[in-house]
């Protein structure tokens, strides 16, 4: 699988890799439901087998649990991957979550990180929300000090506005941005996408597939028998009115994957690998099945007739 350099760093990436929220199993407040360990672990091998070189997972992932599956994957691997997490999302004993960016916590959940990875150095190390605001640059402070001590190799941000990029590069450059952006929700392509790229910031998108919803698999039904603590059964994307013209663009992505061997899933995360902004995205599998279904975008590209179907649908069912 080809690879890409991420922003200033000496990392290269494959244009896929490995997302770990899912993993994190169900009940926390944005989890998707039971999931077995024996299942997740077979996924990670599966995409590593496969050319994958990185895995993004999250501290608040299954309150911890993601990583701790992450770090077994790791330590069955003869070469490890990348291995990118967040931080600023923590929870108490209730399980209830809350967004702290001072310096002692994120120091807590750096060596809490640490030692459910199993790993002495954590490659991308990264500001999951930019929440408390006014606490941003005493967080971007912080996790420079961390770049300093050895402890990560690069620092990034996730779900940052560009004025908060800015308010952050005061303080210490930043290898990579991790924005969302499908077909769904392409936001990001009017602002930020274009000043990371003027700004040699690396950018690895998250839910290339809307969580599952364009990945062809999902029915209005199958929604409906989510488990309740699926956090997607109360997303407005999976809901009236917006749910019926989600699935009519599955229905487009199929018939330009038939025509190219590729599943509707593959169709969207190459779309979004199509701008050259983009270095990555990132890609959940539940299963090794899952896994492989998917993991042909890191080489399909749309060509021009598909993307001007893409684009008229999008124009035409805003």
């Amino acid at each position: 699988m080809p690879t890409r350099p991420l922003g200033d760093s000496d990392l290269h990436i494959t244009p896929i890799g490995y997302g770990a929220w899912a993993i994190g199993g169900g009940n926390w407040e944005f989890g998707w439901g039971h999931q077995e360990d024996q299942d997740s672990i077979a996924a990670i091998h599966r995409a590593l087998d496969l050319g994958v070189n990185w895995i993004d997972t999250a501290a608040v992932y299954g309150l911890g649990h993601s990583e701790e599956v992450v770090g077994k994957v790791l330590k069955e691997r003869s070469e490890r991957p990348y291995v990118f997490t967040k931080c600023s999302m923590v929870w108490n004993e209730a399980r209830e979550i809350s967004h702290v960016l001072k310096a002692d916590s994120l120091r807590r959940e750096l060596e809490s990180s640490l030692r459910r990875l199993q790993v002495e150095t954590i490659d991308l190390y990264q500001i999951h929300w930019p929440n408390p605001d006014e606490d941003i640059e005493e967080g971007w402070s912080t996790l420079a000090k961390f770049k300093e001590e050895g402890k990560v190799r690069y620092i990034g941000v996730s779900n940052f506005s560009v004025q908060q990029i800015r308010r952050a590069q005061e303080i210490a450059p930043i290898t990579s941005l991790q924005p969302p952006y499908s077909l769904v929700k392409p936001g990001v392509q009017q602002e930020i996408l274009p000043y990371c790229q003027q700004n040699d910031i690396g950018v690895i998108v998250y839910s290339p597939m809307q969580s599952g919803l364009l990945t062809g698999k999902m029915t209005a039904e199958r929604i409906a028998k989510l488990p309740q603590d699926d956090w997607r059964k109360g997303s407005s994307e999976f809901q009236e009115p917006r749910l019926s013209r989600n699935l009519k663009l599955v229905e487009l992505l199929r018939q330009i994957g038939e025509g190219n061997g590729r599943s509707p899933g593959e169709v969207a995360i190459a779309w979004t690998l199509r701008n050259p902004a983009v270095t990555g995205a990132i890609v959940g599998g539940r299963n090794a099945k899952q896994v492989a279904g998917i993991i042909g975008a890191a080489q399909f590209r749309l060509n021009e007739d598909e993307l001007r179907q893409i684009d008229t649908f999008l124009k035409e069912n805003p």
